[in-house]
């Protein structure tokens, strides 16, 4: 099989294009509807148009209007389905973008088909937790897409599976980005489909020869550019689109892996630090007009670049059907499930899995060869001044965390306090006469230095 054009559903700021572009695949079009994002679309990839709404990508390819590709990629939301009650999950606007997705992936096959084309390449990233759903929209989404009647229901989903429906086969696999040369733990959930004559689960899952390699021990202070910095990870927790608004009150702010101790001050994550940690090119979201807001939200929105390019690489290597699932019945029998007669399922969880003797398929969220990169290779001593954390603003953390009673990571709650100690002296009236009034049980102590 040869891939060699895209069309992108959901495009964000198009992390896609940066993964698979210098591999040779050419994107057809656009689909983005939100204003920043579509303003780094035109800035970047000026040649490929937008389409915008992805509603009204099914009667475009349906009459020619525009190109069906040979792969269509996206990740649309659907926490909305309900499966006991899906006419309140469809009446969502969310839960009609991914039948949506669906319709324009069942277009894109019809076309194709009068063109003489094999079926699309469906790519679809979104986050782990879809797999728990209490509405099964995973189920539905996947039934939907393999050609299934009756929706697949289960609890929840594995982290690794299978699916060789009616009219396509599916295999998804959580994968953990800070294997893949970024320092960010980001697990997502990354699902192929293709036609019965494609078995996706020959590019997600790998043969088994090697021992997994945790994250190495890193230095947590180190100089860089002449500047001194400390960090209290090597890696940081998952960027969400939130990651610039809600700085000081999710279990991130106080584990440390929000912030950033450059020169004896404090400070958050900047724009650039976060392009970093997704694999984007510096200051790729950087226009004349952005906001910090803008960019943070974009950012955390997009997908980890080195893990998209890993699957990118590994479906253009793909050779056809080399773990013949359907002929291994004596391993995978207690894992497979038959669907009534439309396909059957195979649970692989999120393990390595025996299915032949002395041969192992590796269903981890580990890939085979990892790569690792810490907070050295992601600070910059060019940070905005604005997202120095003040004595202020270290004294409120510190503020909730006795409030709320939280656990914190020791060495920035250290430095928090350090910092909060150089308040003013009206400012300390200030915050002595809030904890007069009962807010603390006892005022923090402000004795050490950095």
């Amino acid at each position: 099989m040869t891939f060699k054009t895209v069309g992108s559903v959901c495009s964000g700021i198009e992390a896609a294009s940066v993964a698979w572009e210098p591999l040779g695949l050419k994107f057809k079009w656009f689909s983005e509807i939100a204003d920043f994002p579509s303003q780094i679309l035109a800035n970047k990839y000026p040649t490929v148009k937008n389409l915008g709404d992805m509603n009204n990508l099914p009667k475009m390819i349906d009459t020619g209007k525009i190109f069906a590709p040979d792969i269509i990629c996206g990740g649309t939301p659907c926490q909305t389905f309900s499966f006991a009650g899906c006419k309140k999950g469809l009446n969502d606007d969310r839960g009609n973008l991914t039948l949506k997705f669906v319709d324009i992936i069942n277009s894109n096959d019809n076309r194709r088909a009068t063109e003489g084309k094999s079926p699309s390449i469906v790519f679809w990233e979104n986050v782990e937790g879809v797999l728990s759903d209490k509405t099964n929209a995973f189920g539905y989404f996947v039934s939907l897409l393999a050609g299934i009647d009756n929706v697949v229901n289960l609890k929840r989903w594995p982290y690794a599976g299978v699916i060789h429906g009616a009219k396509r086969n599916i295999a998804w696999r959580v994968l953990n980005a800070r294997y893949f040369g970024l320092a960010q733990q980001r697990k997502r959930l990354y699902l192929l489909a293709g036609g019965k004559d494609f078995f996706p689960e020959n590019v997600l899952f790998e043969h088994h020869s090697k021992k997994f390699i945790d994250y190495p021990d890193s230095q947590l202070t180190f100089e860089k550019d002449g500047h001194k910095f400390e960090v209290f990870r090597e890696y940081t927790d998952c960027l969400y689109s939130s990651y610039g608004t809600k700085w000081n009150g999710n279990a991130a702010a106080y584990n440390g892996s929000l912030f950033i101790v450059q020169d004896n001050r404090i400070r958050r994550i900047s724009p650039l630090e976060c392009e970093r940690l997704m694999g984007l090119p510096d200051n790729y979201t950087n226009l004349p007009t952005a906001k910090k807001t803008s960019r943070y939200q974009a950012i955390g929105n997009s997908w980890a670049v080195p893990v998209v390019r890993w699957i990118g690489k590994r479906l253009k290597n793909y050779a056809g059907d080399s773990f013949n699932l359907t002929n291994r019945q004596e391993f995978i029998s207690s894992r497979k499930m038959e669907i009534s007669g439309q396909g059957l399922f195979i649970d692989f969880g999120k393990d390595v899995v025996e299915i032949g003797a002395n041969y192992e398929l590796n269903c981890t969220e580990t890939p085979e060869l990892c790569e690792f990169k810490d907070m050295r290779s992601v600070v910059s001593p060019y940070a905005p001044e604005d997202i120095y954390i003040s004595p202020v603003g270290c004294y409120g953390i510190i503020r909730r965390k006795e409030e709320r009673n939280l656990k914190i990571n020791a060495r920035l709650e250290e430095i928090l306090l350090s910092i909060s100690s150089q308040m003013s002296a009206e400012e300390i009236e200030k915050r002595s006469r809030v904890q007069r009034r009962g807010r603390f049980s006892e005022p923090p102590k402000f004795s050490l230095v950095i």
